[in-house]
């Protein structure tokens, strides 16, 4: 089993640190190279640099609330 586990935490940090150092250079350093450099088309348009990251915060936030909706209707109903 640790061997199991220590391989889901290899992925998950690997995974990890590639979005985190392809969203750096994508926001960061891409707007310093050349519009016609043949990195470019690795990468989406910049107003997705924005759009991505809000939009999955707003997912996020979203399933937080239903989650504490539901802990919060639980606990009344074992109360009453």
């Amino acid at each position: 089993m640790e061997l199991a586990d220590r391989a889901v935490g290899f992925l998950l940090s690997f995974i990890s640190l590639s979005i985190f150092t392809y969203y750096t250079f994508w926001v960061i350093i891409l707007p310093f190279v050349d519009d016609d450099h043949f990195v470019h088309k690795y990468f989406l348009p910049q107003e997705y640099a924005i759009l991505i990251p809000v939009s999955a915060g707003v997912a996020l936030l979203c399933l937080l609330c239903i989650f504490i909706g539901f802990v919060m209707l639980k606990s009344k109903k074992k109360k009453a």
